[in-house]
């Protein structure tokens, strides 16, 4: 039977709700995950660790899924603890975009001259912060702080021309723990 065990850290509260909810609390904030898709996986607290076993025959896909979920944990308790920054860096050649942040979104302005903005969704409570080079994006949710990192690289995806020649663009550079 596959099984990992997740230490709880001081300072660190771990709680198991309905069906397969973890809700992971720390000095930062609070992150909840719903695993009720993972059939046949069993989550427990146990002397201080979290566990999550793989119940009946032992197969590929379930060992998989043993190891997401774990790994989901352990990203959720670095979040709550420490926090995640991605940085993104603002490249261009001639025409000078500004990139500003408005409620929920990102919108770049003059990007290769166009006179249309582009936009970017910002997802969750993420804290974006924006200068005439970068882009940081910050949070305690990794798939959120991930996710709004990629919507704005994204938003400057260079379409029907060579990406060797034009080079425009707002790329990550940087991913890390730590706010």
């Amino acid at each position: 039977m596959e099984a990992r065990t997740i230490a709880i850290p001081a300072g660190v509260k771990i709680a198991l709700g309905q069906g397969k909810t973890v809700s992971v609390t720390a000095p930062l904030g609070t992150i909840e995950a719903d695993f009720s898709h993972a059939r046949d996986i069993s989550i427990r607290i146990e002397d201080g660790a979290l566990s999550v076993k793989a119940e009946g025959q032992e197969r590929r896909r379930k060992a998989a899924m043993v190891g997401t979920i774990a790994a989901h944990v352990e990203n959720m308790v670095t979040g709550v603890t420490k926090g995640f920054t991605y940085k993104l860096k603002i490249v261009y050649a001639h025409f000078p975009m500004s990139v500003k942040v408005q409620r929920n979104r990102v919108v770049i302005e003059n990007f290769a001259g166009e006179r249309r903005a582009r936009s970017a969704r910002i997802v969750g409570d993420v804290e974006v912060t924006a200068d005439a080079e970068d882009v940081v994006v910050k949070g305690i949710d990794i798939r959120s702080v991930s996710q709004t990192a990629a919507n704005i690289e994204q938003a400057t995806r260079v379409k029907s021309k060579d990406p060797r020649v034009f080079l425009d663009g707002i790329f990550i550079y940087e991913k890390g723990e730590g706010m």
